[in-house]
């Protein structure tokens, strides 16, 4: 009777827990995802020029030789989201116009 009344305890005491877990992803639509953010909150990123690399400079500083900002509104933010893609095939020329991005060899 003991070890009955102590797997009861147990089973609410894990189910409970599982429950809301269960009920937090079905009401968030399953979007519990990680997205690792380009720089830390104290940095910017910045993009070679002619090339797809990319560095992340502090805040207050201009960017090193051969890099330059990215054009307003087409800022990477996050790992993998539309700009982070789109400058994998793109960059910006020395004139600051954006470019197809040469082809890796």
């Amino acid at each position: 009777m003991f070890m009955s009344r102590w797997v009861s305890r147990l089973t609410t005491a894990v189910a409970a827990p599982l429950a809301g877990a269960a009920t937090l992803v079905a009401l968030t639509g399953c979007s519990l995802e990680y997205r690792e953010d380009i720089c830390m909150s104290d940095e910017y990123p910045v993009l070679t020029v002619n090339g797809t690399g990319s560095a992340c400079v502090s805040k207050g500083e201009q960017p090193p030789a051969g890099y330059v900002r990215y054009p307003e509104g087409k800022v990477p933010q996050q790992v993998d989201d539309k700009w982070d893609v789109y400058w994998r095939t793109h960059t910006l020329d020395k004139d600051g116009d954006i470019i197809d991005a040469p082809e890796a060899g």
